[in-house]
């Protein structure tokens, strides 16, 4: 007898992310879509939406009615900051795993989810990144900054990206600040003519976001040394690059009962 597929709730469904996710899920044999959570259309089939695939999952306004009248596995959120914060405090107290996409979670916020997931023997996944290309820059960028200690990250995306710098600048940043001295760049006396003109700072490091239409997700990482830079890149030129990260979240995630921040921490 073959295993049930994993039953899956996607909060954020009419979003970009989130309209992809639900491609892949109809796509994936062993995933079913259970429910999603929207802002609005509650009472409406998934079929109902525009632009979504025809599948018959209800429709909440409100994650916890929807946990309470689906046989969920597994919540898939692409929200808000703030949204996206509330439904991951409500899925791990309902002991419901997870796996959030939405960006602006701080370190407290972290810290808090870790020990509610722990507290209730439940797993959850925060990604800044489901782009597999985007994992490895993050480990070469940490691998290159032991050598490189000059560093400046460039990041870029679309205009309706809410957060920044990106959650993905900030975790790059991270990783590399675990392995190198945290330096001042520049001159010692260099002053900005305009205030933000040398990116927000981070251990020294220097980040800069850029928000244009067009764009969909990309970061340079650059290296200074002795006459030599060094320049890692990644482009997400569309939304289904995060979805090999995504599904390996889900597959991952079931077995988990722990917090897991970032999908580099799963990748072999």
């Amino acid at each position: 007898m073959s295993e049930q597929p994993i039953q899956i709730i996607v909060a954020g469904p009419r979003g970009k992310m989130g309209s992809e996710t639900i491609r892949m899920i109809s796509e994936t044999d062993h995933f079913q879509l259970a429910a999603v959570v929207d802002s609005k259309n509650g009472g409406k089939r998934v079929a109902d939406l525009q632009g979504l695939p025809k599948l018959d999952a209800a429709v909440y306004e409100d994650l916890q009615q929807c946990i309470d009248e689906s046989n969920a596995d597994v919540l898939i959120d692409f929200t808000t900051p703030e949204v996206g914060k509330d439904h991951a405090k409500i899925a791990v107290k309902h002991r419901l795993r997870a796996v959030i996409g939405t960006s602006g979670f701080t370190e407290n916020d972290v810290r808090e989810l870790s020990k509610l997931a722990e507290q209730n023997d439940t797993g959850i996944i925060i990604a800044p990144n489901f782009a597999i290309g985007a994992v490895l820059m993050m480990k070469f960028s940490k691998l290159a900054a032991k050598y490189f200690p000059a560093v400046e990250i460039i990041e870029q995306h679309h205009d309706g990206k809410l957060d920044a710098p990106s959650g993905t600048a900030v975790k790059t940043a991270e990783m590399m600040a675990e392995v190198r001295e945290a330096k001042k760049q520049g001159h010692p006396d260099e002053s900005e003519s305009l205030e933000g003109a040398r990116g927000a700072e981070m251990a020294g490091m220097r980040i800069h976001s850029v928000r244009l239409p067009g764009l969909v997700a990309h970061q340079e990482v650059i290296f200074g040394g002795d006459s030599e830079t060094l320049k890692i890149r990644h482009d997400s030129i569309h939304r289904k690059s995060f979805m090999s990260g995504v599904k390996l979240a889900v597959e991952t995630v079931v077995g988990l009962n722990v917090l897991v921040y970032g999908l580099d921490e799963i990748l072999e």
